[in-house]
């Protein structure tokens, strides 16, 4: 470990899913920034394109690839392209997800459970199956973060898939740092509240009133831009939390507390 680099992420390797906007993005350009080399990966190539050469613009080693996180196939080319390109992969943050419109269980169509549990619980299943395949075959370790929600923690109504997925997410993430830690890989999750991305623009777009009553459920009040998230899951990546294993780290505001 380097404690003391002013960089958090210097000469690591770091494979980020659903890059290409929102919280993804966010991350790809901490990481860069804190001194990471980045692979990324997510469905839509334009936007990656995009990204990938604005952070080669700016000095930084970045390439993408375009890949769904439901195929595994998709997963092992991201990790084998991280490994080629930069020699290991150190860490991981396994952010894709989706959300699905708001409607009673009961009323819930089959596939659209099908397929929000395919992306958020299945899809980190499969990341984390590749990168941790990796990261034993190196036998040097490496961190891995896996994106949470507060639906994680605590329930609200006309969500269960979500709720269930993002439930999923953190007890994939406290068995999978319980059997690896003893390799040296750390295994952790975020919470992240209210965040400003695409999917959450759009959900209060159409529920214009929500908005106002997310700004009064928290002890900050406000929707978290997608950078302080990024911080938050660059800081779990790094050495700094070199004693954090099977955490998750509540970045909402307050909102849990209540």
């Amino acid at each position: 470990m380097t404690l003391g680099n002013s960089l958090l992420l210097a000469g690591k390797s770091a494979l980020i899913t659903g890059a290409s906007a929102g919280i993804g993005a966010a991350a790809a350009r901490t990481f860069c920034r804190e001194g990471a080399a980045v692979t990324l990966i997510a469905r839509r190539e334009p936007e990656l394109a995009a990204l990938t050469e604005e952070l080669r613009g700016a000095g930084h080693r970045a390439q993408y690839v375009v890949g769904d996180v439901t195929r595994v196939e998709d997963v092992a080319r991201a990790v084998s392209a991280a490994v080629s390109a930069h020699g290991s992969l150190d860490a991981a943050f396994n952010n894709a997800g989706i959300g699905a419109e708001p409607k009673p269980l009961h009323l819930l169509d089959e596939d659209v459970y099908d397929s929000v549990m395919d992306t958020n619980v299945r899809g980190v299943w499969n990341c984390m199956r590749q990168e941790i395949r990796a990261m034993l075959a190196a036998g040097t370790g490496g961190t891995i973060v896996n994106n949470s929600s507060t639906a994680g923690l605590v329930a609200t109504p006309v969500t269960a898939a979500y709720i269930a997925s993002k439930h999923a997410v953190l007890g994939l993430t406290k068995a999978a740092a319980a059997e690896y830690a003893p390799h040296g890989i750390r295994v952790n999750a975020i919470a992240p509240g209210s965040t400003r991305s695409e999917m959450i623009d759009a959900w209060l777009k159409e529920n214009p009133a929500m908005e106002e009553i997310l700004l009064r459920s928290a002890p900050l009040p406000r929707i978290a831009a997608p950078q302080e998230i990024a911080e938050s899951a660059a800081w779990l990546c790094s050495d700094r939390s070199s004693f954090v294993v099977g955490a998750t780290l509540s970045v909402d505001g307050g909102w849990t507390t209540r």
